[in-house]
């Protein structure tokens, strides 16, 4: 080894080490969850797969995104935990589960075969805030027999508040998770 570069290796090595430093991960990961008390299923009835359901192309992305005044707002550093249709499906299928007593209503993908006799179809059109502190859920939902004929398309427009606070995109969750009970609420009303 040449002596003469040990000096400089040395230096170089301090100098990396104090210049690259590990950065703090400030990101907030966010999930969805049911609000509707949690009880022991035993029901076999009613089976119900809920299918992910279709959102508008800028909510699918892993951030929280706003739109207001035809612009998207992307946060940088709240994120979700998992894919938002994902979630969306999960809590309706746990908060159906909790309301019907049924231990058969799970998503789509939990199913192994086809034991299910029916599929909930959600297609979402708005899932925001809007200006007077109100997340917005808006959209359609089915319940299609397996085997059976078409079945009308149910609409809904929900409300809940967002209450103001120190984490903004927690509110909102929070807000989120309250429409998703209504959801799952008037989706048990009308089946």
């Amino acid at each position: 080894m040449n002596l003469r570069l040990l000096p400089f290796g040395l230096l170089l090595a301090f100098t990396g080490c104090s210049v690259l430093k590990p950065v703090k991960d400030t990101t907030v990961r966010h999930l969805l969850e049911s609000l509707v008390p949690d009880h022991t299923l035993t029901a076999a009835r009613p089976a119900i797969a809920v299918n992910r359901p279709s959102l508008p192309g800028y909510l699918d992305s892993s951030q929280l995104v706003t739109r207001s005044d035809g612009r998207l707002m992307v946060s940088n550093r709240d994120i979700w935990g998992e894919p938002l249709d994902t979630g969306i499906s999960r809590v309706i299928a746990s908060s159906l589960s909790r309301l019907t007593g049924s231990k058969n209503i799970q998503p789509v993908e939990n199913f192994t075969t086809l034991d299910y006799a029916t599929l909930l179809e959600l297609r979402i059109a708005k899932f925001e805030p809007e200006a007077a502190n109100q997340m917005v859920l808006e959209g359609t939902w089915k319940l299609q027999p397996v085997s059976g004929r078409e079945t009308s398309t149910h609409f809904f427009r929900l409300l809940a508040p967002v209450l103001p606070g120190p984490s903004s995109m927690s509110a909102r969750v929070t807000a989120m998770n309250q429409a998703l009970e209504q959801l799952a609420r008037q989706i048990v009303r009308g089946r």
